[in-house]
């Protein structure tokens, strides 16, 4: 089977395809035919930032061809979408029970990994905040596939002001049609303070500006895989608080609330409440060109490689 391989080799990474055996499910495993994988940011810079070579980790969707020993919830033949902690970018790939889920009947593989991960993302986020109605709220990485998803959980909960923070300007029509009432960028001066709740899928350096654009009370849900440090004096003056999220620990730790949240997800899709935008669908060799657009920043919603 075809497989995408990251290797560092002294200088810039390199991503190559190369042909491989298929994969086994292993005890409490499935082995699926992938139809089709979401990029994220995290395994985007895991290959930027590290010094090793990484399998790529991923969303992935497709059909079960083999199940492990102890599996009872899927049968082979199920289309079925999760998080593979392995080599998502192949042809074939093995997903844990615990983080693998079904599509409806009717959907694609492209809206599952465009939707699902990115949807639990976005709504544990908003969960996180415990958001009132007539608050208002602040979503960096706007463009992003969470983010695009995360202003939609917003307007629905009754926000009286949603703020998209994005990179650059030629966004702005982007997602204002995804629900902002307004878009400031990252360069601007106060990003348009304060706000009662900020979502945050960058981390980093702007860390810093979100914290103080806080409003006396607000609060700060950071879930992204970009690390930064925040000033305890920062939150201090304003009463505020940063809360950080993880969807993995709810998928392993709470799993009747995951399944709750997911069967909720997959009927606001149905009935038109979220919305999914899908960047590009790109051939599985051409992975590099797939990092490229999400770390410069390019996408507009989800960038999906398609086998």
């Amino acid at each position: 089977m075809l497989r995408i391989r990251h290797e560092v080799n002294g200088g810039p990474e390199v991503l190559f395809a190369e042909e491989v055996e298929r994969p086994e499910a292993a005890a409490g495993e499935v082995l699926i035919r992938v139809e089709a994988i979401g990029v994220t940011l995290p395994t985007v810079r895991k290959v930027r930032e590290g010094s090793e070579p990484i399998p790529f980790g991923g969303e992935v969707a497709g059909e079960i061809v083999a199940t492990g020993a102890g599996v009872t919830a899927f049968d082979v033949g199920d289309r079925v979408t999760g998080l593979c902690f392995a080599h998502a970018y192949a042809e074939f790939a093995v997903l844990h029970t615990t983080m693998t889920s079904r599509i409806p009947d009717g959907a694609t593989a492209v809206e599952a990994v465009a939707l699902v991960r990115s949807g639990l993302v976005a709504r544990g986020a908003y969960e996180a905040a415990r958001m009132e109605p007539g608050e208002s709220v602040l979503v960096t990485a706007a463009a992003s596939a969470v983010g695009t998803l995360a202003l939609q959980y917003a307007r629905a909960g009754g926000a009286a002001r949603v703020v998209a923070a994005v990179s650059s300007a030629d966004k702005a029509d982007f997602v204002r049609g995804l629900g902002a009432d307004e878009v400031v960028l990252y360069e601007d001066a106060d990003w348009g303070a304060p706000y009662d709740v900020i979502l945050d899928g960058v981390g980093g350096d702007l860390l810093g500006p979100a914290v103080r654009a806080l409003a006396t009370g607000g609060r700060l849900v950071a879930f992204s895989s970009g690390g930064g440090t925040v000033e305890a004096y920062e939150l201090l003056v304003r009463g505020a608080s940063m809360i950080g999220f993880q969807m993995r620990a709810i998928a392993t730790g709470k799993p009747e609330l995951y399944d709750r949240w997911l069967r909720d997800l997959w009927q606001l899709y149905e009935a038109g409440t979220l919305r999914i935008a899908v960047h590009e669908e790109i051939p599985l060799d051409g992975a590099a060109r797939a990092h490229a657009l999400i770390e410069q920043r390019r996408n507009l919603g989800k960038v999906v490689l398609v086998p």
